[in-house]
């Protein structure tokens, strides 16, 4: 599935996804990823629904969607090149993701950001309601030494 607006395309096609370059994004540039294997990020793209946003054929951002398509979703990953932000661009993303006929009527989409809280407060994301029901393993380290 493609979205189109001027020459900017949202894709849904894994075909069409540069792998390289989103490891390089999520590896050097992420502070969510810093140092992951680059089977690690095929992986994650294989087990989920993503987003590819391209200028013409070159990518320039991503996002992806951790999906049971019925009750569950959590957003990750999501970028935009630097040299394309202040465009509407990572707006426009979020948009499409969520009017993505697999993410209708969940009762759920979770995600975790250290600073884009405006951005998906726009979306409808509030912080968690009840924080004490949730609970997590966490090891931000999995990818050090890899």
């Amino acid at each position: 599935m493609d979205t189109i607006r001027d020459n900017y395309v949202i894709s849904t096609d894994k075909a069409k996804l540069d792998v390289s370059y989103i490891h390089q994004y999520l590896c050097f540039q992420s502070y969510w990823a810093g140092n992951i294997p680059i089977d690690i990020v095929r992986q994650s793209i294989e087990g989920s629904l993503c987003f590819g946003l391209f200028d013409g054929e070159k990518q320039i951002g991503f996002a992806r969607m951790v999906t049971d398509a019925a009750t569950f979703a959590f957003l990750a990953d999501v970028f935009v090149d630097e040299k394309y932000r202040g465009k509407g661009l990572s707006k426009w993303l979020m948009e499409v993701m969520l009017a993505h006929p697999k993410l209708q009527g969940l009762r759920r989409i979770v995600l975790a950001t250290k600073d884009a809280h405006g951005l998906y407060a726009q979306y409808g994301f509030r912080p968690l309601p009840l924080p004490e029901r949730w609970m997590a393993i966490h090891n931000p380290n999995v990818y050090k030494g890899k």
